[in-house]
């Protein structure tokens, strides 16, 4: 069984038998965590999808390690500003694209290149494989330059090749209003090209009535996807 908590916009935690996945937390009320190991994974250095205020959950209470995006640097100064302690830097790994780490004994986390910045996360732990996005996503911005546009959707598919006709039991998956026309064009790629069982929408802007859209204009897809409609939702997967 998983349990998924949506936390705001990006946020959520995920609750495995052995081991409890926070991904993207900056905003929303987290609730209490349980004994496990915590592992902490910050997609990329954007507002809307880090604070440095996830250092604070090093703090002995259970192991904890941090998965960040490479663009989060901890320069001196950065530290400095975000209070991030010698203990809690030698906890972190920052990741680029295409890479593996093992984050915990049996807890393994694969990186993709995003389309924006940072990385996507594919977690393997208790037998299940969890995805999450951040912002790797089919980017398409009406009166953008029709090259800038081609160039996305070109790396986008590229990016997500190494997930092709693979089995993922939870991907949180962005779904963007601000793409107007093209808001479902990712979610609806990423599903005709992975055997993922249940989807969570995300960086929704709350804008919660897009999942709605989304499933009328893909009937078809929408028996996978799962309502997301408000911070502090949980869900039994």
């Amino acid at each position: 069984m998983i349990r998924a908590t949506f936390l705001d916009h990006s946020g959520f935690l995920v609750e495995l038998a052995d081991v409890c996945l926070l991904f993207d937390w900056w905003k929303g009320a987290l609730p209490p965590l349980p004994e496990k190991p915590l592992a902490v994974f910050v997609s990329h250095r954007h507002e809307d999808h880090f604070s440095p205020a996830v250092f604070s959950l090093a703090d002995g209470t259970r192991p904890v390690r941090f998965l960040l995006g490479k663009d989060i640097r901890p320069t001196e100064k950065n530290r400095a500003r975000w209070g991030l302690t010698d203990e809690a830097l030698s906890l972190c790994s920052f990741l680029g694209g295409n890479e593996r780490s093992e984050v915990f004994p049996g807890v393994t986390v694969e990186t993709l290149p995003s389309t924006d910045e940072g990385v996507a996360f594919v977690v393997h732990a208790c037998g299940r494989t969890v995805y999450h996005a951040g912002d790797l996503h089919w980017w398409h911005w009406e009166g953008e330059d029709k090259a800038w546009n081609r160039n996305m959707e070109v790396n986008f598919q590229r990016f997500l090749r190494p997930l092709e006709g693979r089995h993922i039991d939870l991907a949180m998956v962005p779904l963007d209003g601000r793409l107007e026309g093209a808001f479902d064009w990712g979610l609806a790629y990423f599903l005709a090209h992975t055997d993922t069982d249940t989807v969570l929408p995300m960086h929704q802007w709350g804008q919660f009535s897009l999942t709605e859209r989304f499933c009328a204009l893909h009937p078809e897809l929408a028996p996978r996807i799962r309502p997301v409609t408000a911070p502090g939702q949980v869900f039994t997967i």
